[in-house]
């Protein structure tokens, strides 16, 4: 009787410890990045969801905003900006080095600041 009742609460102790592992380890964020067009869009998108843990990314061209979801226990937003500025196109904490930018297409060359 008592190793059923120790096997019981060892069950119990880890459908827990489990549950507690799965709080708030996805996160929403909004990123601010520079683009122009369709072409942007995919790229910058491309390169999000090419970053372990990104959930969700979806660019929009009129508010120059990448919303993510991400899992943080796989990912940071910063290594989400690493990825994006890699393919070229700047964000509000890190901007793309000069060979990456000019390798976009002409019309994804967007103002720099």
């Amino acid at each position: 009787m008592k190793k059923l009742i120790l096997v019981a609460l060892i069950t119990l102790a880890g459908f827990t410890a489990q549950a507690q592992d799965k709080k708030s380890k996805n996160a929403k964020y909004d990123v601010e990045v520079k683009g122009n067009c369709g072409q942007c869009k995919a790229r910058i998108e491309k390169a999000a969801f090419g970053v372990k843990g990104v959930k969700s990314a979806a660019w929009n061209e009129n508010d120059q905003e990448l919303h993510l979801i991400l899992d943080e226990t796989k990912c940071s937003v910063a290594d989400v900006r690493t990825a994006v500025a890699k393919a070229g196109h700047d964000t509000d904490k890190l901007k793309a080095t000069d060979t990456d930018y000019n390798a976009l297409h002409a019309c994804c060359q967007y103002v720099r600041e």
